[in-house]
């Protein structure tokens, strides 16, 4: 993971030799381990890259990487499988040895089409003039674009700033392919024209079509100056995955499946799909790719000697190098089951479980219960000082209940492993002052009512600052694990939402396809680019098991029906292949929990105003403060 940058600017008046400091701060937050800055100036433009590491694994590589020809790259990605590379090796240095390889446009398409793993990059190509930049088919890493001064200077970031205005607003490149730029064409025209090497799409008659359709979509939100063309050569990437199964059953589901929507929602109904020969044979696939995506998400990590300095508490002596954002819900808790059989024994694994509550809630309690007053992992600012241990054993926080009772699913699975679950409690203060100076711009450029919610809860989920409660003691926690592991993805490709049920109920199965389809097609620029941005702040690295590429494919291979089957009730039909998964690997209760989301089971959806829609245009999103710079100058401090 890391902060990535580029400046450029076309006329000497706008030449710079740093970012703005709002800028460098942000970028500075993603990429904790290492920073550095290499300008190239032309005589007819000026490029200022700006790179800042998070080390996860290899030997630390700071960016941007040049090579003696002038090239210079950043990457802020990581290479899970697709081209070869070795488990030690620095995915930066190796992406960079291939493109600097690379004779011509097509083999940096090859390249590009061949990685799987998220990313985002860029790639100046000094000989020819030309920047590269483009993100991963799903957007799995943020990067966005600004243009102003009406065509003398752009920008490329992982993440914009709160200072932009709505003449200079951030959005985020799409992720419809890579595009190119010619620095030197541009400088000398005055215009600013981007050449678009798309996905390739299925079926590959409609690629031109569909081609057309993403620039269209693409030149809507850019200013007059900019435009966007296919590139001369008709050159495309080609897509990681494989096209979604529309096929539809013969005869009815319920016929097809040979069972009652009437059916109770239980662990022994799920246990009776698992009795037919060819189900049973799917979900252990769906299991063992899955493990499989998990299994490179966690290991491929650069582990010191995972201990904690200065701690003597066992629950304190070693480090989680990996959490997972938990809900005790079905799709966090598969990632953990499956994290636990690939993270080595002796390491714990952070269980983030975050739930936002009145004032009242939020007090310190009475515990009846042993403290440890030399051992407490302590809290690095008094800025926190509000997020203390709940007061009651549920607090009327549904993923606070349902985590708990996930946590001893998990500990009844593996006893001796130490899960930390870490209680994340927030206030509505806490809450508004940290959107105001720290959330805001992370979520932007989205705006609505949903994305506040959603982002607010993620950073401080992921911020990992909360509570340990065992029942000897509690103690104050910060995680302090760099690689976060979410489910996002799963309600995607699985029906998981309450819209599939009713697009399922009003057109059928050929209706909830093209959901489907339409749900994984829009997941870049609905979700991902802005989770990245919001755990990146952390200087962590959110990473998407149900969202790699063979898991992908697999499922976008099976029919519809053997995914979900929504003629049954909620706790089963929804993302049963997930469920009957769960069930196989031991899980119980979590395995039949309904879909709740995040925003109304962490209660964050509660604590402002209740008669928004999620739709609706946040005004806590819109207003930019004064006091934002200052008070990070106070952070550094």
């Amino acid at each position: 993971m890391c902060g990535i940058c580029c400046s450029v600017s076309f006329s000497v008046e706008h030449f710079s030799k740093d970012l703005e400091e709002d800028l460098l701060y942000s970028l500075n937050r993603r990429g904790p381990d290492s920073g550095k800055q290499v300008l190239k100036s032309d005589v007819n433009y000026q490029c200022l890259f700006s790179g800042h590491v998070l080390h996860l694994r290899g030997v630390l590589t700071a960016q941007p990487v040049e090579d003696e020809r002038g090239n210079v790259f950043l990457w802020n990605g990581e290479v899970f499988s697709g081209i070869k590379f070795e488990a030690e090796e620095n995915d930066t240095q190796i992406m960079f040895n291939y493109l600097s390889s690379c004779m011509n446009e097509s083999d940096i398409l090859s390249l590009f089409s061949e990685v799987q793993g998220p990313w985002s990059f860029i790639y100046y190509q000094a000989s020819t003039h030309y920047l590269w930049f483009g993100r991963d088919f799903f957007g799995r890493r943020s990067l966005l674009w600004q243009f102003s001064n009406l065509g003398k200077s752009f920008c490329l970031s992982s993440v914009g700033t709160q200072k932009s205005t709505v003449a200079n607003q951030w959005q985020e490149v799409p992720a419809s392919g890579i595009f190119r730029i010619d620095l030197k064409s541009t400088a000398i025209s005055g215009c600013v024209i981007l050449k678009l090497y798309p996905w390739k799409c299925f079926p590959k008659e409609n690629v031109l079509d569909e081609c057309v359709n993403s620039l269209s979509r693409i030149s809507a939100d850019l200013p007059a100056f900019v435009s966007v063309i296919p590139n001369e050569a008709k050159l495309y990437l080609e897509k990681p995955v494989v096209p979604l199964n529309m096929m539809l059953p013969q005869a009815s589901l319920e016929t097809h499946c040979r069972y009652s929507s009437s059916i109770p929602p239980t662990r022994e109904t799920l246990q009776i799909f698992l009795t037919d020969g060819h189900m049973k044979k799917v979900v252990q696939q769906f299991i063992d790719i899955l493990s499989l995506a998990v299994k490179r998400r966690v290991l491929y990590l650069h582990r010191d000697e995972n201990l904690v300095p200065n701690e003597v508490s066992k629950i304190c002596t070693r480090k989680a190098n990996v959490a997972v954002l938990f809900s005790g819900g079905i799709d966090s808790m598969v990632i953990a089951t499956l994290a636990d059989r690939h993270i080595p024994l002796d390491e714990p694994i952070d269980l983030l479980n975050v739930a936002f509550m009145s004032e009242a809630k939020i007090s310190p309690a009475n515990f009846n219960k042993k403290r440890s007053k030399q051992n407490n992992c302590k809290i690095p600012s008094e800025e926190f000082s509000n997020n203390v241990a709940a007061d009651s054993p549920d607090d009327n926080i549904p993923d606070r209940v349902t985590g708990r009772a996930g946590l001893k699913e998990l500990q009844a699975i593996n006893p001796s492993r130490i899960w930390n679950f870490v209680e994340i409690n927030v206030s509505l203060e806490e809450l508004q002052k940290l959107r105001r100076t720290q959330i805001c711009h992370l979520i932007q450029p989205l705006d609505t009512v949903l994305d506040d919610s959603i982002g607010c809860a993620v950073w401080f989920a992921s911020r990992g600052i909360g509570w340990l409660v065992t029942q000897d003691e509690v103690k104050s926690y910060q995680s302090r694990a760099k690689v976060i592991l979410t489910g996002i993805g799963a309600d995607e490709q699985l029906a998981g939402y309450s819209r599939h049920r009713i697009c399922f109920q009003t057109l059928g199965l050929e209706g909830l396809n093209k959901e489907i389809a339409m749900e994984l097609g829009r997941i870049s620029f609905r979700n991902l680019g802005r989770d990245d941005r919001v755990i990146a702040d952390h200087g962590k690295e959110a990473r998407f098991p149900f969202l790699d590429e063979n898991v992908v494919s697999f499922l976008n291979s099976l029919p519809v029906w053997e995914k979900a089957n929504l003629t049954l009730p909620r706790g089963i039909g929804e993302k049963l292949i997930l469920r009957l998964a769960a069930v196989e690997l031991g899980l119980t209760a979590s395995a039949l929990l309904p879909k709740r989301a995040m925003q109304f089971g962490s209660r964050i959806a509660k604590m402002e105003k209740n008669n928004e829609k999620a739709s609706d245009k946040c005004g806590r999103l819109q207003t930019i403060f004064s006091e934002n710079l200052s008070f990070k100058k106070e952070i550094k401090s």
